[in-house]
């Protein structure tokens, strides 16, 4: 029957990274060859450290599990797949703190030190506000933006001259120092950030005097940004590499630009429509006629058929905002409110009541 990691360590295969680590060090003290002298002690510590080694570690535990047993996941892993320590060598070992090798072994702590690698530089948010005709037809707004820069000095290299930029005496260029530690489970070789030059591989001998061997430098930069036809309220604009610089070799971060749009005195933004409530003559309502009404770009007639009632919504076709993304825009919404007069000449009065006499007669009360 093929090996099962989980049996040989007594967890079942929903148990946590702590389990693992509890079952292994019982075990792994039970079983010590320095501490059990049976014959198959040996054999049984090793198979419950190479259990130990693919369980303890996330990604082997992960890739393990798709295949179910030990000999199907070495196979898929070119036989390498607990590999990478030494479990050679048992004795002198008296008195050994068991937690400290099991802090290391499910931490990573083995083969966890890595060069640094530079880091990118920070993204920049910026806020604008725009008016709805900016909005519609699209605006350019130049920005001075506060940001770190690479150093014009030194390049950002952060030293006085290329001549003062030395390989880290420490770890010879690597980035990382190297030890073996021997434990109760064999010769471990561990990794750290290397702490001369942190990580980096070099060291400075005099520093640039612009940055303080930094590699970056204080400025403030016009940066022109094209506010796109359609841009609503919260439209996130990304102009890339216009951020704070990055460490020496890496790039710089982007800057964001979020749109806010003000309120405008006629017009309600409705999506990509436009609303506006326009008031209009009786006589237009009744009889029927054209009015002007306003848009974004100035002026437009608007025919009232005969009869219209308050409150009556008209659509004029394309006189909204561009779509932001595709072609076309929205429309415009005229809600119109008929205009009751609020004084009336003699002659006026005289022609509504006679209006009002076409209409038929009301029928007579029980009196009349």
């Amino acid at each position: 029957m093929a090996k099962d990691y989980y049996q040989t360590l007594g967890v079942g295969k929903n148990a946590t990274k702590e389990d693992v680590k509890k079952a292994y060090k019982k075990l792994a003290k039970q079983f010590h060859p320095d501490l059990n002298k049976s014959a198959d002690a040996e054999q049984k510590f090793k198979e419950i450290n190479e259990a130990a080694a693919v369980l303890g570690d996330d990604a082997k535990r992960s890739q393990y599990d798709q295949f179910g047993d030990a000999e199907s996941y070495k196979r898929a892993a070119g036989g390498n797949g607990a590999s990478g320590f030494d479990f050679g060598g048992f004795r002198d070992f008296a008195g050994f703190d068991f937690g400290d090798i099991f802090d290391q072994f499910f931490s990573g702590g083995m083969n966890g030190g890595q060069r640094r690698r530079s880091k990118r530089g920070s993204n920049i948010r910026v806020d604008i506000e725009i008016t709805l005709e900016n909005a519609a037809q699209g605006t350019i707004k130049i920005l001075s933006i506060p940001r770190e820069e690479r150093c014009p000095q030194c390049q950002g290299t952060g030293a006085a001259s290329p001549e003062d930029i030395t390989t880290c005496s420490e770890c010879n260029g690597a980035g990382v120092s190297r030890r073996t530690q021997r434990t109760p489970f064999g010769v471990f070789a561990t990794t750290s950030t290397c702490g001369t030059c942190r990580g980096r591989g070099k060291t400075i001998e005099i520093e640039c005097e612009e940055c303080d061997g930094t590699g970056l430098v204080k400025k403030t930069r016009k940066i022109e940004v094209k506010v796109p036809p359609g841009a609503e309220e919260g439209t996130n604009l990304r102009v890339t590499g216009e951020g704070e610089a990055g460490e020496e070799g890496a790039d710089a971060g982007d800057l964001y630009v979020i749109i806010h749009v003000k309120e405008h005195e006629l017009f309600e933004r409705r999506a990509d429509d436009l609303y506006i409530k326009v008031e209009i003559p009786f006589t237009t309502a009744a009889l029927g006629g054209e009015v002007e009404v306003p848009t974004l770009l100035g002026k437009a007639s608007l025919r009232i058929p005969a009869g219209t009632q308050s409150n009556t919504v008209f659509k004029m076709r394309d006189k909204g905002i561009p779509y932001l993304h595709g072609s076309g825009q929205g429309d415009e919404l005229v809600e119109v409110v008929v205009a009751v007069p609020k004084s009336l000449s003699k002659r006026q009065k005289e022609l509504l009541e006679e209006f009002e006499g076409r209409e038929p007669k009301k029928k007579k009360g029980f009196f009349k």
